[in-house]
């Protein structure tokens, strides 16, 4: 495949990091700064279809982040729990599309409840928010593959088509916050020919002319496929 000319990225990606260390600069508790985080996802949530973004996928709680604290991950889950009830209705009225990657039936049964009726009253809507909770790529793509091998056949196409996201526009943009340059077991499959832009900013910071700013970068890009 010959290079592609690159424009406006449809489908990205976000790994909020920094919540934490954004917190201790400030000597205030972890908690808080994941309070800060959620604020810093309601901005960009009334601002995605403004950008021309079809999907932003957010990951939000990975199967590895039960190994923090039981506090901490109290913390989360009751976060959690508050932002669905607090922004639901807004959600709603933006016309965004509530999807959900990962385990998230291992989560709490009152949060799994409150999730399904999420995604059932937003099932209209015209932006997708993908919410990664309880999720790991390795895991993804092994179960993926499990089933693809059941059905049958085990290709790049079939475990494709078993993944969280095979209905979600192919991923264009990845970004992560806080200075690190990782994947951290996110999107590991889809990300195979996105473009990465890692950027400083620690997540609570992170604004939608953050994203605006990463958005450009992309459009600069040409996408070559493998092609010279």
């Amino acid at each position: 495949m010959g290079e592609e000319a690159t424009s406006q990225a449809k489908h990205v990606a976000i790994i909020m990091d920094g919540n934490g260390r954004w917190a201790s600069a400030k000597g205030l508790p972890r908690a808080i700064g994941h309070q800060r985080g959620v604020e810093a996802v309601r901005k960009l949530v009334r601002d995605v279809g403004q950008m021309g973004i079809e999907c932003l996928t957010l990951y939000a709680f990975s199967s590895e982040n039960w190994k923090r604290p039981e506090e901490e991950v109290d913390d989360l889950m009751n976060l959690m729990r508050k932002f669905i009830k607090s922004d639901l209705p807004e959600f709603i009225a933006n016309d965004v599309r509530l999807k959900i990657i990962g385990d998230w039936q291992g989560l709490a049964p009152d949060i799994v409840t409150m999730l399904e009726d999420a995604l059932e009253r937003t099932a209209g809507g015209k932006y997708i928010l993908a919410v990664a909770l309880n999720y790991g790529s390795q895991q993804e793509i092994a179960a993926a593959a499990a089933r693809a091998a059941a059905a049958g056949e085990v290709t790049a196409d079939t475990i494709a088509a078993h993944l969280y996201t095979a209905d979600l526009p192919p991923l264009d943009l990845l970004v992560r916050t806080s200075g690190e340059v990782r994947l951290s077991n996110f999107l590991l499959w889809q990300s195979a020919y996105a473009e990465m832009v890692f950027v400083d900013t620690l997540w609570p910071d992170f604004t939608p002319d953050h994203l605006q700013q990463a958005l450009d970068d992309f459009a600069q890009r040409e996408r070559r496929y493998g092609g010279r």
